[in-house]
């Protein structure tokens, strides 16, 4: 075997072993971020910390909420969401672990990391504050963007499920009968859209009554033409604090035809003190 051949077949072996190490690494999971519950105090109890359940919600949303949590709903004003999931960046699926922290219906953070053999590559952070967003993403910072204001109202409403009673105990929003197993959910819009409404449509499970699928019409960049089905599926559900919770849940790009992440919550902290955590950077 002549030198030419022989460096060829070394660097074959190489490019082999690196792409063995690549789809190695890009299997292991990451350590879920410590516990929340130190990091930030109780609020005071909410008043009241429990309301009935509204008669005039339509069948099928009666029926989830009755299955989820029962006939009392509790007040909740916060969330600190965390778990561990996979993201699908430029075609190639990470790791990763999450930190959401909600004041509910007001605003959020989301801090990412998406990581390589357990340990972090990419971080991302995001916050929607006073109806701004702000991506601070590998690839730079995205930011005084109506489109993405709007696109970040619907997450802060579409992250709900992980604590759905807001969506019945928030005066601003309101659900309307659309058939036996589905309804339209109808949010405030972001202040960019001064009094305005937006609205999800929300599919029910007809043998279980938990929630199926929620869609809603979304911009996907600064610079779409045009809004995109944006789709939110529990792929199973976990009690949390007496309440059945998505645990995993995939997002999906209605262009893109399959999941880019998937969602596996491991902790949610309801009710604590979050006006610094929220407004912060990192985990």
């Amino acid at each position: 075997m002549n030198i030419a051949a022989k460096i060829v077949l070394i660097l074959i072996g190489i490019l082999a072993l690196l792409a063995i190490a690549g789809w190695a690494g890009l299997r292991v999971r990451p350590k879920p971020f410590p516990t929340h519950t130190a990091q930030t105090p109780p609020l005071p109890a909410p008043e009241p910390a429990v309301i009935e359940l509204s008669a005039g919600l339509p069948a099928p949303v009666a029926r989830y909420y009755r299955t989820i949590l029962g006939e009392r709903v509790p007040v909740v004003e916060t969330a600190v969401i965390s778990g561990r999931g996979r993201l699908r960046i430029k075609g190639v699926t990470l790791p990763a672990r999450f930190r959401f922290t909600h004041v509910a219906g007001q605003s959020y953070r989301h801090y990412i990391e998406l990581t390589f053999f357990g340990r972090p590559l990419m971080k991302v952070n995001e916050w929607y504050l006073d109806g701004r967003a702000r991506m601070e993403l590998p690839m730079g910072v995205i930011e005084n963007e109506p489109k993405i204001d709007s696109a970040a109202n619907l997450s802060l409403w579409g992250e709900a499920v992980w604590f759905p009673s807001i969506l019945v105990t928030d005066p601003r929003v309101r659900w309307e009968a659309i058939d036996d197993v589905s309804a339209r959910l109808i949010v405030p819009a972001g202040s960019r859209d001064g009094d305005g409404e937006d609205s999800f449509t929300v599919s029910f499970d007809p043998e279980t009554g938990l929630l199926r699928r929620l869609e809603a019409m979304r911009w996907k960049e600064p610079t779409s033409p045009e809004k995109i089905r944006w789709r939110n599926e529990p792929l199973d559900w976990r009690p949390f604090d007496g309440v059945q919770i998505p645990s995993p849940a995939a997002t999906t790009w209605e262009d893109e035809g399959t999941p880019w992440a998937v969602w596996t919550v491991e902790e949610i902290v309801y009710n604590v003190d979050v006006s610094d955590y929220i407004r912060a950077r990192g985990e």
